[in-house]
């Protein structure tokens, strides 16, 4: 499959001028790279989205150059790059369609729910409009992606706001159910389902460690995890502790 025969034209009307650009593959990478960073607390600037897609720091100047032609970006006299009302649509649009194609996997096809996202990464620039109303039709817009994540992107803020926390910042002694995961790393997830920490599972928090690990007890027994690990897993208090 070649992802770049799906390329396709937005028009638009921009500083009062209407006009035609062509949204590619990398456009719409950038696009969402910068709303998924914002949505993970952190202030995009060039650096934040080479490490973001692993690109050069020379390969986001000129991504950023053509978005701010295309009217899609603003970049800050500080640095920060921002949205515009066009680019934020479209980003929102990839996000919509990378959570269907998660859900489809996971609940249409049983994937494994640590496999889902990279799938959802190759195929989320070739969904079509019509098939992704079928999705929608299918899955409905209101369910969590495998992740534990919905479609609406959410912000550490919005997240405690519903009663969440990073299972880093939990209390020691209590039992939690785990709400959602950070997805972008493979390796992590792996690691995490191997120690029975998913979407659901229940997680006791035993004891903090001298050397920042945590203790927890989880349905494969014991657990020993690392700081970096607990930043990325939210969790909730368990109705029954």
């Amino acid at each position: 499959m070649v992802l770049s025969s799906f390329n396709h034209d937005l028009t638009m009307v921009y500083a009062g001028t209407i006009i035609k650009v062509m949204i590619t593959v990398s456009k719409e990478d950038y696009l969402k790279a910068v709303l998924e960073a914002e949505s993970e607390g952190e202030t995009v600037i060039s650096a934040t989205l080479a490490h973001w897609l692993k690109v050069s720091a020379p390969a986001v100047t000129m991504a950023l150059r053509r978005l701010k032609k295309d009217g899609l970006v603003r970049v800050e006299a500080s640095g920060t790059v921002k949205l515009t009302p066009p680019g934020l649509r479209i980003a929102r649009r990839l996000v919509l369609r990378h959570h269907l194609i998660e859900r489809m996997l996971s609940e249409v096809f049983g994937m494994a729910w640590w496999k889902v996202h990279d799938e959802a990464e190759r195929l989320e620039h070739a969904v079509s409009l019509d098939f992704e109303a079928a999705l929608l039709d299918r899955l409905g817009r209101g369910g969590a992606c495998p992740h534990g994540n919905m479609s609406e992107l959410e912000s550490p803020a919005s997240r405690k706001r519903r009663g969440m926390a990073l299972l880093a910042r939990a209390a020691e002694g209590q039992a939690y159910v785990v709400s959602s995961i950070y997805e972008r790393d493979r390796r992590l997830l792996e690691f995490l389902d191997e120690r029975g920490i998913h979407p659901g599972a229940r997680v006791q928090l035993v004891a903090r460690n001298y050397d920042q690990t945590l203790s927890l007890e989880t349905a494969t027994g014991p657990v020993a995890l690392g700081a970096p690990a607990a930043e990325r897993v939210w969790v909730r208090p368990a109705t029954d502790a």
